[in-house]
């Protein structure tokens, strides 16, 4: 059975938003747990930070950083995550 999959279309604008908000997040958590900025990437990819970040970053970009990196933090640790 095949799956259909949802392209978002969206503005140039709000994808160059996304991007360089998920980018910004990236350096931003690898910074706040002492990674480089491919080891928080990697990280975020593998326990599902990176999903989160473009599926919210909307809501998450107008929040509290330090909240907003502790909400990542949480959220990878219960998809396995550890630092």
């Amino acid at each position: 059975m095949e799956v259909a999959v949802r392209e978002e279309v969206l503005p140039e604008s709000e994808k160059r938003e996304r991007m360089a908000y998920t980018s910004f997040m990236i350096h931003e958590f690898a910074e706040a747990f002492k990674m480089n900025k491919p080891e928080g990437y990697r990280y975020l990819e593998k326990y599902g930070g990176l999903d989160y970040i473009r599926e919210n970053w909307w809501a998450l970009h107008i929040d509290n950083q330090h909240h907003v990196l502790l909400e990542i933090f949480d959220l990878c640790k219960r998809n396995g995550g550890y630092l």
